[in-house]
């Protein structure tokens, strides 16, 4: 159990999701997965999917809205050190740059850092497979150092019990935050969601069974962490993402989910040219640029 890691505390939590999203649970039909990096406590087989995946991922994924960060920065009392866990492109890291004096972001994926803008506020690393918990520390911390500690749709990937141990250690106490979030589904239209939900249907087979905890929300994903206000175990915070989305961007989305590369390595093309075509009509033509939401939920807590 990964509580077992963590000081015994109280967690209440009020309910956050409103109503109206209680009774109309998400719909799976676009599962914005893994365009997200690898992270440093996942399994070593899905590094190299990311690294096959970094171009497609960095054109499609949505940018966090800049308030979620204002949200975060408020909850910490220093704003000293940040720590981007599996960055990917940078997006997080980034932004954390506007609330915090140092940001380290890391990612086990060179090939997604490669990608990564330079910023004089923000240190890149490449944390390997190989490095046990008290090198990592040693990298990132000390101990009880780390003002904000995220994660952007990764963490249903790592090993939790290890990466919530180290989380434990890093951590400022008191006055320290870990968030992490995750985003599962795209609302364009009704006749689109159709077609998605048919093609979603053909990817199953080819989904890892971690990515069960983005399929409900982070809902049942363990989070033994003490309430702050924005979500906490079993109630994460429902949130959305705005977007301006083309129709190329869409299906560069679609094409970096691992689901179809795993298919595409197993000589199974999810997307032959008759359901692109299916989707472009469903989009209402290639060229339309349109204006969609990605729902979105965000767990954070404290030791």
């Amino acid at each position: 159990m990964v509580g077992r890691f963590l000081s015994p505390s109280p967690r209440t939590c009020p309910t956050l999701v409103p109503p109206s999203s209680a009774s109309n649970p998400i719909n799976h039909s676009l599962l914005l997965s893994l365009l997200s990096s690898v992270r440093p406590f996942h399994l070593h087989k899905m590094a190299g999917l990311f690294d096959k995946q970094a171009d497609l991922y960095l054109d499609a994924r949505p940018n966090y809205p800049s308030s979620w960060y204002s949200l975060l920065s408020d909850r910490t009392s220093l704003h000293s050190l940040a720590w981007d866990v599996g960055t990917g492109n940078g997006q997080a890291a980034l932004a954390l740059a506007n609330h915090y004096s140092h940001v380290i972001a890391t990612d086990i994926s060179q090939a997604q850092l490669s990608r990564a803008p330079p910023h004089p506020k923000v240190k890149y690393l490449h944390t390997p497979l190989s490095l046990t918990e008290n090198e990592l520390v040693t990298l990132i911390g000390p101990d009880n150092s780390v003002d904000l500690i995220t994660v952007a749709q990764a963490v249903h990937w790592f090993d939790l019990p290890r990466f919530y141990s180290t989380v434990t250690r890093l951590l400022r106490k008191p006055g320290g935050v870990f968030a992490v979030w995750g985003y599962n589904d795209i609302v364009v239209s009704d006749e689109f969601d159709v077609v998605m939900k048919k093609f979603h249907d053909t990817t199953l087979p080819f989904w890892d069974k971690k990515i069960e905890y983005l399929f409900d929300g982070y809902k049942t994903l363990p989070f033994p962490f003490e309430d702050v206000g924005l979500g906490c175990e079993g109630r994460p915070k429902a949130m959305e993402i705005p977007k301006r989305l083309s129709f190329g961007g869409f299906l560069g989305m679609v094409r970096s989910w691992s689901a179809v590369v795993t298919a595409a390595e197993r000589g199974v093309d999810l997307l032959p040219e008759e359901v692109v075509k299916e989707f472009e009509r469903a989009w209402g033509g290639s060229d339309l640029v349109r204006d969609v939401v990605y729902k979105a939920f965000l767990l954070a807590g404290k030791v």
